[in-house]
């Protein structure tokens, strides 16, 4: 089995950085705009609750959140899904523009709650699709129930020794798994921590650390591959970890 461990690491560390991106941000929204930008099962839950109290107003930032961070996803899904070479620059870069959108409009004061909790929330669904997999490992990185739910569900297949049925190869296993979740959820919950530590007066550049992440990470990250296919070259029959941009 051929794997890749040095672009898995790369995929680890992007995805903790996006997962941290993605914590600070949802704090940033629950602070400064009282509504989450990644966290949309609590975004719809207070929809319905606002609605069944007859609160329409109030439900109305938490609809606009959810509707606008389905259509991110849907542009990241499709640029993801893109065959264009290093496609990921693409949606990193693309993320930094609506962070830095965000940005420009709190430098001329707070008041434009409607337009950054429907820019943030784009960002936020662009976010998720740009790295989908750690390895073989499905990742969440803007939200954690999933994250949680498999971090329960390792431990329990680890407790009853049962074999993983998609091994990277020596060294893999149910616990590294769980680990490797673990540091997704602890760098969502860093990045809220993070953002627990802003004032008010800090609000206007308060964005332009999220945003130099994501551009560094357009820079210099690698797309490392996800899924494990079955090479077949002349002779030589191996299982490698291909890229996405190759298939």
């Amino acid at each position: 089995m051929t794997v890749y461990p040095h672009k898995t690491r790369l995929q680890w560390a992007g995805a903790i950085f996006c997962a941290l991106v993605a914590g600070y941000l949802d704090g940033y929204g629950l602070l400064f705009l009282k509504t989450y930008v990644s966290f949309m099962s609590g975004n719809t839950t207070s929809t319905g609750v606002n609605i069944g109290s007859a609160k329409f107003g109030a439900a109305s930032n938490a609809a606009l959140a959810i509707v606008c961070f389905v259509a991110g996803s849907f542009v990241g899904s499709l640029l993801a899904e893109s065959k264009a070479r290093h496609i990921h620059r693409v949606i990193f870069a693309l993320v930094a523009v609506l962070l830095g959108a965000v940005a420009g409009l709190e430098w001329n004061g707070p008041g434009n709650t409607v337009f950054e909790i429907a820019l943030l929330c784009l960002a936020m669904g662009v976010v998720n699709p740009a790295l989908s997999k750690v390895g073989v490992e499905p990742v969440s990185l803007t939200f954690v129930t999933g994250t949680l739910n498999r971090i329960g569900g390792h431990l329990a297949s680890a407790a009853r020794q049962k074999p993983l049925k998609d091994s990277n190869g020596e060294g893999d296993s149910h616990l590294r798994r769980a680990g490797l979740d673990a540091s997704v959820w602890f760098g969502f919950i860093g990045g809220a921590v993070l953002a627990g530590m802003l004032l008010p007066s800090v609000r206007a550049w308060a964005l332009l650390p999220p945003c130099a992440v994501m551009v560094l990470l357009g820079l210099f990250s690698d797309r490392a591959p996800t899924p494990a296919t079955v090479a077949t070259r002349g002779h030589d029959k191996s299982v490698g970890i291909v890229p996405q941009e190759s298939r």
